[in-house]
C-alpha cells in the first residue's frame, strides 16, 4: 500500500486507490502547466499512471488522498 506523500512516475502500476496530485514533469521544467482537469486525478488500484495528455509529456504523481 501507497503512503500518503508517495510519488509515482507515468506508467507505472497504481498500487493504491486515492486521488493523485500532478507534482512535476518528468523531464524537468514545469511550464506549461497541465490543464485544471489533469492537475488531480482519481486512479483504482491497477491504473497505469498517464502522461500529462495536453503536453504529450511525463508526469510524477503524488498521493494526496485515500479513497
Amino acid at each position: 500500500m501507497a503512503a500518503l506523500g508517495q510519488e509515482f512516475k507515468t506508467g507505472a502500476k497504481c498500487e493504491t486507490k486515492g486521488i493523485y496530485t500532478f507534482d512535476r514533469y518528468v523531464d524537468d521544467p514545469q511550464t506549461p502547466l497541465p490543464t485544471d482537469n489533469e492537475r488531480n486525478i482519481p486512479l483504482d488500484e491497477g491504473d497505469t499512471f498517464p502522461p500529462i495528455k495536453s503536453q504529450g509529456r511525463a508526469a510524477w504523481w503524488r498521493l494526496t488522498r485515500l479513497t
